[in-house]
């Protein structure tokens, strides 16, 4: 449904090169990276609001890339919702409906997707009167109100508090389910793609780094920049030999041989495991070191805990009970241990 090729934007600072990806139809599909990476960028090139200096975009085997906006039959959905605060709900809705021949279903299209908006009790008042989550409905609804082929989303949910986020989270995801509509949503934000998506893509300084099913990305990240952007917050260079890696002062097992062409280690914190003594293994522990923890950070249920072994800084998360059950506190030394199976090499 969505081609883009070789894709290129140059502006004063910042160039998006050679960005490649396709979306099929019916897919929601996500774009993630950090702030400044180029991913607005990419919403605004496809929708035809920013000149290319070179490559195409397609949508449903029509080359749009020379066509108007308004010829490109695209709903997008900004993070601030963009919307006309001059008029009123249901002015904004119908806004974009002039630039589209009348159909015959059209009003009872609206209807319908007010209704299921839940926007009916809100059409005569002003935007500038509604809440956070109101007015991300109401840019919603005048997206779809079209009837677009595909709708554009620049990270419709990070200006909301916790509250209306979830709210959209999941009316994204039903209206996914009902329309079928294609959508690709830009966003920062790894756990939204995680719900959302079934694919993604990953893009850093305006290049793509890696684009694939959501979980392979998660579990197999291909660059240490990926790895760090989904929270392998454990990267350490390394030298390879068969089944062992070298990180500095440490010597990790590995669960399998690795190429030697690899050059990075990495692993989830939620996969180093933090005890207040060695194990009894029996045996011995593979991969465990003794270290100390300098710095705590309460998060609620969980807590960030970093911990320094051979001069290597390493990033933990535990339950604040068993932090607290083990006397876990900064400047205790502590065991660490990471089972070879978590451990990713790039």
């Amino acid at each position: 449904m969505i081609e883009v090729s070789d894709l290129r934007v140059a502006l004063p600072g910042f160039v998006l090169d050679g960005v490649s990806f396709q979306v099929a139809a019916g897919e929601f599909f996500t774009i993630l990276g950090p702030t400044g990476a180029g991913k607005t960028l990419i919403l605004e090139s496809i929708a035809g609001m920013v000149a290319l200096n070179g490559g195409r975009i397609r949508i449903g085997g029509r080359d749009v890339t020379d066509l108007p906006p308004e010829r490109r039959e695209i709903g997008i959905v900004y993070q601030d919702q963009a919307l006309f605060p001059h008029l009123s709900v249901a002015q904004n809705i119908r806004y974009g409906l002039r630039y589209r021949p009348k159909a015959a279903d059209r009003e009872a299209r609206i209807a319908a997707l007010v209704q299921r908006l839940g926007l009916a009790p809100l059409l005569e008042r002003g935007v500038s009167n509604l809440s956070g989550g109101e007015r991300q409905r109401v840019a919603l609804a005048r997206a779809l109100a079209v009837a677009p082929e595909i709708m554009l989303l620049d990270e419709p949910l990070s200006a909301l508090d916790p509250n209306f986020r979830e709210e959209i989270r999941d009316l994204l995801k039903s209206l996914h389910r009902e329309t079928g509509i294609t959508v690709l949503m830009v966003t920062h934000d790894f756990a939204e793609a995680h719900f959302l998506a079934e694919r993604t893509a990953v893009i850093s300084s305006g290049r793509i780094e890696q684009v694939g099913p959501v979980a392979e990305v998660f579990n197999r990240p291909v660059s240490p920049a990926v790895a760090g952007f989904v929270g392998m917050k454990n990267i350490f260079e390394a030298r390879f030999d068969g089944c062992v890696a070298r990180a500095e002062a440490l010597e990790l097992t590995l669960s399998g041989p690795a190429d030697p062409e690899c050059r990075f280690v990495a692993v989830r914190p939620e996969d180093v495991e933090l005890f207040g003594q060695p194990p009894d293994t029996g045996g011995g522990a593979v991969n465990g070191f003794s270290g100390r923890v300098t710095r705590i950070d309460h998060q609620g249920v969980f807590c960030d805990v970093r911990v320094r072994c051979n001069g290597m800084i390493w990033q933990s998360i535990l339950p604040t009970g068993r932090l607290m059950a083990e006397a876990i506190a900064e400047g205790v030394d502590l065991w660490l241990q990471v089972p070879p199976e978590k451990i990713h090499v790039m």
